[in-house]
């Protein structure tokens, strides 16, 4: 697959993981017990930080953002095992995390030779 390629799905996986934890935890089942805005600063801020480097297909700003991956992956996995409710958006958000780490690793892979 192309760099072009790989850098679409990686932005596809990051901003599908922003979108589905806003309209998760704002809209379709926001926490009862914490404020909705405190929320989605905990676990949006985080995702906004490498935004513009991966907007402009920075290589660097595309391996460490992994670890963000990796941890909004775990984010997901919890919340698919505690909460039979939040199932459905758990797993999507899975499969964004998913979708970015293995397209972040596809585009650094297609992109080495770019040094």
């Amino acid at each position: 697959m192309t760099p072009a390629l790989w850098h679409r799905l990686l932005l596809a996986g990051h901003l599908g993981t922003l979108a589905i934890l806003v309209a998760w935890y704002g809209w379709l089942s926001p926490s009862p017990q914490l404020p909705t805005a405190l929320v989605l600063l905990v676990l949006g801020v985080p995702l906004l930080l490498p935004l513009r480097g991966l907007l402009h297909g920075r290589r660097y700003t595309a391996a460490w953002s992994l670890f963000l991956a990796i941890a909004y992956c775990a984010h997901a996995l919890v919340e698919l095992y505690s909460s039979p409710d939040d199932r459905l958006y758990a797993g999507i958000e899975l499969v964004t995390t998913l979708t970015w780490f293995v397209a972040g690793i596809g585009y650094i892979r297609a992109t080495r030779d770019e040094l």
